[in-house]
């Protein structure tokens, strides 16, 4: 008779420095790869540009487990000081969209108790990550020790049978004739194209376009994502350009006479189109350049062979009219140790629940979106240097 022999232990680490990181190379990557919903915001070169760009005041904590050598398990974590307390964080921050346990098929349950344990620790401090999926593999080592709170809705739309079934099955004729009116529109004002950005020298390119268009669109509004912040363009010109030799970035400009009025820039991975900024030149606004885009953009992911978009974002109507369901991305807090730290997961939890029963009112949102935007303009420019570009994030 055969006796099947234990499985042998995990070995546990934990890499603090970036070159340590380095090294994981393309074992890391396969963790992400194997991911029930794999994140390119996970990918290795995504996070080591993110932490070489906002790394600073921050140690980083990544803790791993390996079994006879192999890489099984990761935890992409990082610890920075919060009102003297050490707040332990996904790397990317509020960047990690879909961050979780990384295990590799058939690691077992072990890997993944270890691996939750180093993020434990034992110092006073507490755990605030961002991202979380809905059925994350973190929350559930951690049960009652975190508390979830669900923060955008993340529309998903599946294209099974390409882009046109989905097309018609999600969207009535009047609204098709719509969204062909307001295509029509725009090439009334000029020549209307459309480029998708793959290659690095164009996508480089493309980018920039994307960072002029998001200042538009931002202009004396909250925008708390730092895209196109001075830190953010360098971040995300590095991270396009490595992850650009792995064939993942997109950027799909709609054009008008030569010049873009709209952007959508993706991430073609694992089957999987992963949305990660769009917007538009504010000017052409009645005419939904930012839709008319992304239509285009859908398109041009089904044709390429994607079978699923995941929007990751909020419940904005046209998201709501093409999604065939809502896979919630959330915010967990916890593990707080000592009496600060436990006041300031309190504070934390409280005010996210404020802003969810605030998001349930529309006049506050817009009144905190539109109303007051002249005001913050005018106070931007009161705050900018003579001689200086002035930050536009609002």
């Amino acid at each position: 008779m055969t006796v099947a022999s234990a499985p042998t232990a995990v070995q546990l680490d934990t890499i603090a420095t970036l070159d340590d990181f380095d090294r994981l190379g393309a074992s890391w990557d396969d963790l992400v790869r194997a991911m029930p919903r794999p994140s390119p915001f996970l990918l290795h070169s995504w996070l080591a540009a993110w932490w070489r760009h906002y790394g600073d005041e921050a140690t980083l904590a990544v803790h791993t487990a390996r079994r006879d050598g192999e890489l099984v398990g990761a935890a992409p974590m990082f610890v920075r000081s919060r009102m003297g307390i050490s707040v332990t964080g996904f790397l990317g921050g509020s960047l990690s969209a879909l961050a979780d346990l990384l295990l590799a098929p058939g690691a077992g349950p072990a890997a993944a108790v270890e691996l939750t344990r180093r993020i434990a620790g034992s110092e006073p401090g507490y755990l605030d990550v961002h991202g979380l999926p809905g059925d994350s593999r973190l929350a559930e080592a951690l049960g009652s020790s975190i508390e979830v709170r669900q923060r955008v809705e993340s529309p998903v739309l599946d294209l099974p049978d390409g882009w046109e079934a989905a097309y018609n099955a999600k969207t009535s004729s009047k609204k098709r004739n719509l969204h062909r009116r307001r295509r029509r529109q725009l090439g009334e004002l000029g020549r209307l194209d459309v480029r998708v950005a793959r290659e690095p020298e164009a996508l480089v390119a493309a980018l920039e376009e994307a960072f002029r268009l998001h200042e538009l669109r931002w202009e004396g509004r909250p925008d708390g994502s730092d895209f196109a912040s001075p830190r953010g363009r360098q971040f995300h010109r590095s991270a396009l350009v490595e992850l650009a030799e792995l064939d993942i970035p997109r950027i799909v400009l709609l054009t008008l006479d030569g010049r873009a009025i709209a952007f959508h820039y993706y991430f073609a991975f694992e089957g999987r189109m992963i949305v990660h900024r769009l917007g538009f030149d504010p000017a052409f606004a009645r005419y939904s350049p930012g839709l008319v885009n992304t239509l285009d953009t859908i398109e041009t992911a089904a044709a390429e062979g994607l079978t699923r978009v995941e929007f990751l974002g909020g419940a904005e109507r046209y998201k709501v009219e093409l999604a065939d369901r809502f896979d919630p991305l959330c915010r967990g807090l916890g593990l707080a140790r000592g009496g600060r730290a436990r006041a300031l997961v309190r504070a934390e939890l409280a005010t996210i629940d404020l802003r969810l029963r605030l998001k349930r009112w529309p006049a506050l949102r817009h009144l905190y979106v539109d109303g007051i935007a002249p005001l913050r303009r005018v106070a931007a420019r009161s705050r900018a240097t003579p001689g200086t570009a002035r930050d536009r994030r609002g």
